[in-house]
């Protein structure tokens, strides 16, 4: 697995947070509940908690939403409305319903269950001797070419055709007209420069052609693929160098993490007695390859 290729999800879902809510009776009972920490506002004697609040905000914070005097009141506004709402499920007695009430428990496992595995994160941390073990491994598995090329993708044949002329009598205009015509954004600005790349990430038309190509040439055939018509300019190769430890630290981090934490999955699943309705004998779980 090359470092360019980690495609890291840490393991376990987001945590889910729930209000409880109470009807006018437990009023008293959940304000004694929240004079334990301080509230962040009050809905009908029902605390929304700073302590929730601050957590909500700092799981957005992460995900790249801001911290801002306006995004903690619109979470007030929204948890604001579902206690209100939850107060009225409550009145109308839908909490006793087994569908809801099998939700609920359900939610709960869930917020247990999440805080079992950030639980187990902090208290099973990824050391610096472990990072360096990880990074040599990987490092020791990269091999292969690096390409640099260009290109010029348009929409018709007869389009890269006309490039294809041109290009075959003035080749130095090459980045020109990929500014000029290449209808691919993310190049054209650069004279339709790739930069450095993996071949095998190329689609099969793109591969071949830059595979059969000399440095310094230009494909003196459209190259049809998916995206269209392509026109590509071989530039160069380089062996694979993987990047400084530093640069793929937190990438290590989160796959150390990730193996750890579905080692500890599979190892509580392998103990427990699942018995699935049905069945003839009880099931248990093996756990899956880490690997």
């Amino acid at each position: 697995m090359r470092f360019s290729k980690f495609g890291i999800l840490l393991a376990g879902a987001a945590l889910l947070l729930a209000l409880v809510a109470c009807d006018p009776a437990n009023t008293a009972k959940s304000a004694d509940a929240a004079s334990k920490g301080p509230a962040a506002a009050t809905v009908n004697g029902t605390a929304i908690s700073q302590r929730m609040l601050d957590l909500i905000v700092k799981r957005g914070v992460s995900a790249g939403r801001p911290d801002t005097p306006e995004a903690r009141a619109t979470i007030i506004d929204q948890l604001a409305l579902q206690v209100v709402l939850a107060e009225e499920a409550v009145k109308k007695g839908l909490d006793k319903s087994p569908e809801v009430a099998e939700q609920m428990e359900a939610q709960r496992q869930s917020v247990l269950a999440n805080a079992y595995v950030e639980d187990f994160l902090k208290t099973n941390p990824i050391t610096d001797d472990m990072l360096k073990t990880e990074y040599e491994r990987v490092k020791a598995t990269v091999a292969g070419t690096q390409y640099k090329a260009r290109h010029i993708l348009v929409a018709k044949e007869s389009e890269a055709k006309d490039i294809i002329a041109k290009l075959k009598k003035d080749p130095g205009a090459f980045a020109q007209l990929a500014m000029e015509r290449s209808t691919d954004q993310g190049s054209k600005a650069n004279g339709g420069d790739l930069g450095w790349f993996d071949l095998t990430r190329m689609v099969p038309e793109f591969r071949a052609a830059v595979s059969k190509l000399e440095k310094g040439k230009f494909t003196d055939e459209p190259v049809k693929t998916q995206f269209g018509y392509h026109v590509i300019l071989f530039e160069d190769t380089k062996p694979f160098e993987a990047p400084p430890i530093d640069e793929v630290k937190t990438q290590l981090t989160q796959q150390l993490q990730q193996t750890n934490v579905k080692k500890q999955l599979d190892a509580l699943k392998a103990t427990a007695k699942i018995e699935i309705a049905g069945a003839s004998t009880s099931t248990a779980v093996t756990p899956t390859s880490s690997n």
